[in-house]
């Protein structure tokens, strides 16, 4: 017998030999315009009897899970003294963890006082991933994100000083052909202002189902950006991106045309190297029927 999820289920591809938990359901929040995860679902937090059953159940088959992640999300969203209780419930089961994790919205990180995340970090919660989409204040509106660059540094930080390892998310193209400058300089700003240990860049791709409302959202006509325009974004990204703590950035996501990993100091003139090498040989595109969709 195996977990009987509640589809669609969504996690981070870091978390892909990960062991998945549905400690609720679908997202508080549910607006952004760009994001279709859990419109399928109402949002509802699973009671603690089907969650400790759930548990129960897969430290007898897997007893040696590294890693585990919380869903679906918005788990961070659970009273602290719920949350806490699931923590801890899982090192007591599985003795060999390495990391539990889980999604993370800035307006969660900040409703949560210093003492009560890391009263969580302190009962085993260890990873945060945290979409920051754009630094443009204008764009943020657009895509009805419902932060604000400033709210998403000072959630970012706020992680960082609990102790929690932090992934962000951005997502090339989000401001269109119109917006593109803007959307990078705000995001390279966010990103040196917050410095996460982890920076995820995807390139924006609509589903059917949520197109329309992205669009009409947007209040503006939206161009999207070519492959070689997305390349332009990330090479601007980079070469914006200015810290001295340590950045493990990717831009390997199955939605990415062109894809470049390293970490940010040291690597960036290499990065850089290789966007200007990808220039020069456009041919290197990921087909599209390699991009996830």
């Amino acid at each position: 017998m195996m977990l009987n999820y509640d589809y669609p289920l969504y996690r981070p591809p870091s978390e892909a030999d990960s062991l998945i938990f549905q400690v609720t359901l679908g997202c508080s929040f549910n607006q952004c315009s760009f994001c279709d995860m859990y419109r399928s679902k109402e949002y509802s937090e699973r009671p603690w009897e089907e969650v400790k059953a759930e548990i129960d159940m897969m430290a007898k088959m897997l007893p040696d899970t590294r890693r585990i992640f919380l869903a679906d999300g918005d788990a961070l969203n659970l009273s602290v003294e719920y949350m806490q209780k699931i923590v801890r419930y899982l090192r007591e089961k599985f003795q060999n963890l390495e990391r539990i994790a889980c999604y993370a919205m800035p307006m969660n990180v900040l409703k949560k006082t210093p003492e009560e995340l890391k009263l969580l970090r302190e009962s085993g919660l260890d990873m945060f991933y945290l979409g920051i989409e754009s630094g443009s204040d204008l764009i943020l509106k657009k895509v009805t994100k419902g932060a604000t660059s400033a709210t998403i540094i000072r959630a970012c930080k706020k992680a960082k000083d609990a102790g929690y390892i932090l992934s962000c998310m951005i997502i090339l193209g989000l401001g269109g052909k119109t917006h593109s400058k803007e959307h990078i300089r705000g995001t390279a700003q966010v990103i040196n202002a917050a410095t996460p240990h982890y920076v995820g860049a995807l390139t924006l791709y609509l589903e059917n189902g949520i197109k329309q409302e992205f669009l009409d959202k947007f209040g503006e006509p939206f161009i999207p950006v070519s492959d070689a325009e997305a390349r332009e974004e990330l090479e601007d990204l980079v070469s914006q991106i200015n810290v001295t703590d340590q950045i493990i950035f990717r831009a390997n996501h199955g939605s990415n045309a062109y894809t470049i990993k390293g970490t940010f100091p040291q690597d960036k003139q290499m990065m850089l190297d290789k966007i200007a090498w990808m220039k020069q040989h456009p041919e290197v595109v990921r087909p599209v029927g390699l991009r996830g969709f």
